[in-house]
């Protein structure tokens, strides 16, 4: 008898467990994933490449004394997509209204090109959206890094992104907020694209775009999360005045 209540009470907190996962969802990313929210209402972002006397700024340290020099604390920064071996960036990159480098529409090898890619940009209401290539309109924009594979589109995540894959690596991204705000997120350990989208998805984001690999760098001091080496091309940050 003994036995049997044990069971069935096990049941019962199986079942409980259960529908509670149902209705809240399990995300579980707090020990996998570090992320950052951007109110571009709030926040003073940029994207950088070269400093004032064009020299590839590279890694998040050189940003960081960049920004101390001209009066400003550097609160946030992240790698901003890929690049070529010179650090100059993959495909379309707009800094300041000011097509640095043109929009790649062509096929190839590597993340990249697992289309449908896709463009982050800001324009000049700063208003932050995530665009798949094929669609870009490059009219109003402030900033814009291209990159790929999307992650999700319009709700849904990649179709070549497979659940269970063992193609694990540490992974960087960017996804839009119901709310219109940006979500930026870096692996703390190896993943699989489609459990990193996946957390993009939970979070709700209707779009996502992947940054980067294992070259994936963050700076964020306030979740005492610092990271400043690395040899970006495009870096993402965002200052406060001292």
């Amino acid at each position: 008898m003994k036995n049997i209540k044990a069971l069935f009470r096990l049941l019962l907190f199986g079942y409980i467990l259960a529908a509670l996962l149902c209705i809240y969802g399990f995300k579980g990313y707090e020990n996998d994933i570090i992320s950052y929210k951007i109110d571009l209402k709030k926040a003073d972002l940029k994207f950088y490449w070269k400093d004032n006397d064009g020299n590839i700024i590279r890694s998040l340290q050189k940003l960081k004394l960049l920004v101390d020099r001209s009066h400003h604390k550097l609160v946030f920064a992240m790698n901003g997509g890929m690049y070529q071996k010179d650090n100059s960036p993959q495909g379309l990159y707009i800094e300041e209204g000011k097509v640095l480098s043109r929009l790649d529409t062509s096929s190839g090898k590597g993340n990249f090109y697992l289309k449908p890619n896709g463009i982050f940009y800001i324009t000049d209401n700063n208003k932050a959206h995530l665009s798949q290539t094929s669609v870009f309109n490059s009219k109003d924009v402030r900033y814009a890094t291209q990159s790929g594979p999307m992650l999700v589109i319009d709700g849904q995540i990649h179709p070549a992104l497979q659940k269970g894959s063992k193609n694990l690596n540490i992974r960087n991204g960017v996804g839009i907020l119901p709310d219109g705000n940006i979500l930026f997120a870096l692996s703390k350990n190896e993943i699989n694209f489609y459990d990193f989208a996946q957390y993009f998805k939970d979070e709700g984001c209707k779009n996502a775009l992947y940054l980067d690999g294992f070259v994936s760098r963050a700076y964020i001091p306030e979740k005492n999360w610092i990271q400043t080496d690395g040899n970006f091309g495009v870096i993402i940050g965002v200052t406060e005045k001292y």
